[in-house]
């Protein structure tokens, strides 16, 4: 597998890599030649990204893993540290949206949004420090978005509550996790082109709306934002904890 190597020697959990922006993590950190953990409840997609890495010459496995669950977090962590050795880096970029706004919205759906993208990062963030803490520290990386720094669109109230938990309690995880080594920063996507939601940008008006003021006027790329993640995960930011990173093509710039 061609590529850099910013993380070699590194071992990297990624969750909900199955697709999309957690499939792009995970590939672009095995080109980094990390051994990486892929973890999802898609089980079909992510054995198959695993197996995909791992013939074109990297190094990687899958674990079925639902990230509001303990014990699902506790066995990940175990079958890293069998196959691959403590873990060093965490991605947790796990996480779901339901699109509506606030009076349309059930506790139901806020408390699920609230369960897996807050929860499942907490679950994450406080499992991982005794095996990062055998590596002799590590990166925590939390997927948030612009959407928990501005609100910048109707319908992301339960969206956005979350990802703004997400970058506060990396600002004090990191505090917490410092005494360890370890350190934990957030990145902030903007509006990201997927295979997942293709069919968004299949209309230039709507395309232009999505967009809103971003300066770049385009969507941003999957290996864009895995590349900043990189620079997060690896040494290379060694002086950066507690911090956030947005990919965003200038949208909340303005």
């Amino acid at each position: 597998m061609k590529g850099g190597e910013m993380l070699q020697g590194k071992v990297a959990i990624v969750t909900g890599a199955a697709k999309g922006m957690g499939e792009a993590h995970a590939r672009e950190f095995a080109k980094q030649h990390a051994a990486v953990v892929l973890t999802d409840v898609d089980t079909e997609n992510g054995t198959r990204v695993a197996r995909e890495i791992s013939s074109s010459g990297g190094k990687a496995i899958f674990v079925a893993h639902d990230v509001v669950d303990e014990e699902s977090w506790i066995n990940v962590i175990g079958e890293a540290e069998r196959a691959l050795g403590c873990v060093n880096v965490l991605i947790n970029n796990a996480g779901i949206l339901i699109r509506k706004t606030i009076e349309s919205f059930s506790l139901v759906d806020f408390k699920r949004l609230y369960d897996v993208n807050v929860g499942g990062t907490f679950l994450g963030c406080k499992l991982i420090v005794p095996s990062m803490r055998r590596a002799g520290g590590g990166s925590i990386v939390n997927v948030s978005s612009v959407s928990g720094i501005v609100a910048n669109m109707p319908g992301m109230s339960g969206y956005s509550a979350t990802k703004g938990a997400i970058r506060m309690l990396t600002k004090a995880a990191a505090v917490d996790l410092w005494q360890y080594r370890i350190r934990v920063n957030s990145i902030h996507p903007g509006t990201i082109r997927t295979p997942l939601n293709e069919d968004y940008f299949s209309d230039p008006e709507q395309t232009r709306l999505i967009l809103g003021s971003t300066i770049m006027a385009r969507p941003g790329k999957c290996s864009e934002v895995a590349a900043a993640l990189t620079f997060l995960a690896s040494d290379g930011s060694s002086y950066m904890t507690g911090a956030e990173l947005v990919v965003d093509g200038g949208m909340i710039a303005v």
